[in-house]
């Protein structure tokens, strides 16, 4: 993807506003493209669960992040390196949180076409969001992000 556009797909909005995106955009086109099946209740009830462990983990970082005092923003700088928590096992829970939403609730529909959109944000966001973010710890937090980047793995 050529550097304005990313650029420009990156101030439309952040992580975030894709994820609400696609989700919306998941559940409507199971209604309007309800095409092949790929499971079936009880099986589709463990999305439920998937959703759940995505949205605690989401919590769980932002409790983090106004607990550190830091800002839950992509484009502004963060002022400390949160690397407890669910940092401890991917250095970006949140995006991970979000494809847990998105994974859950296609399992849930239990459709083919949901699944796709889950697909989609892990590209958008790594496309758009990790490279610059990753970058922009580097640039403040030096060694420390680095030893950091070494230790743990970028999803899971």
């Amino acid at each position: 993807m050529a550097a304005g556009l990313r650029e420009t797909a990156r101030a439309i909005t952040d992580g975030q506003g894709y994820f609400l995106v696609l989700l919306i955009l998941s559940i409507v086109s199971h209604f309007i493209f309800p095409v092949r099946i790929l499971l079936q209740a009880p099986v589709t009830w463990s999305g439920f669960l998937i959703i759940g462990a995505g949205i605690w983990m989401a919590f769980r970082c932002r409790v983090l992040f106004l607990q550190n005092r830091t800002t839950l923003s992509p484009y502004e700088s963060p002022a400390v390196l949160i690397t407890t928590g669910p940092f401890r096992i991917s250095r970006n829970p949140v995006y991970l949180a979000m494809a847990a939403v998105l994974f859950g609730s296609a399992v849930v529909m239990g459709t083919l076409v949901p699944f796709v959109f889950t697909f989609l944000f892990i590209v958008i966001v790594e496309m758009l969001f990790i490279p610059f973010e990753e970058r922009r710890l580097e640039e403040i937090f030096g060694d420390e992000y680095r030893d950091y980047k070494r230790r743990v793995r970028q999803w899971v």
